[in-house]
This record gives C-alpha cells, sequence and structure tokens, in this order.
C-alpha cells in the first residue's frame, strides 16, 4: 500500500494538542471588523478546540498527526 497524503490546506490550520484534540483558530476575523461587536473579537481571539463532529473530518485529512 502506498502512504496516505496529508492535506497541505489541513496542515496549515490545524493542530493537535497532547491529547489528541484538534485545535483551530476562530473563524470570523478577517476582515469586516467594524461591524463586528468589540465583545466577539474579544472572544475570537486566539485559538479553540474543535467539537468531536469536526474533529473526526479533521483526523481524516491528517493521518499521521495522531
Amino acid at each position: 500500500m502506498p502512504k496516505m497524503k496529508t492535506k497541505s490546506a489541513a496542515k496549515k490550520r490545524f493542530t493537535f494538542t497532547a491529547s489528541g484534540k484538534v485545535k483551530a483558530g476562530h473563524a470570523g476575523k478577517r476582515h469586516g471588523m467594524i461591524k463586528r461587536t468589540t465583545k466577539f473579537i474579544r472572544d475570537t481571539a486566539g485559538t479553540m478546540i474543535l467539537c468531536d463532529a469536526d474533529a473526526k473530518i479533521v483526523k481524516k485529512y491528517m493521518p499521521y498527526n495522531r
């Protein structure tokens, strides 16, 4: 069997924690900050842990990063 390939887009956007959970940046912070509330901008700083359903999809894209 040939090796499976990692999706290049996924390896740029997601990282794994030591326990195997998937970390990602918050959505909605690229442009249009004027219309966003300051509370939204504050709450979306940093990274978040993906839910199990989304993490399952990401783990399929990154077969060797577990």
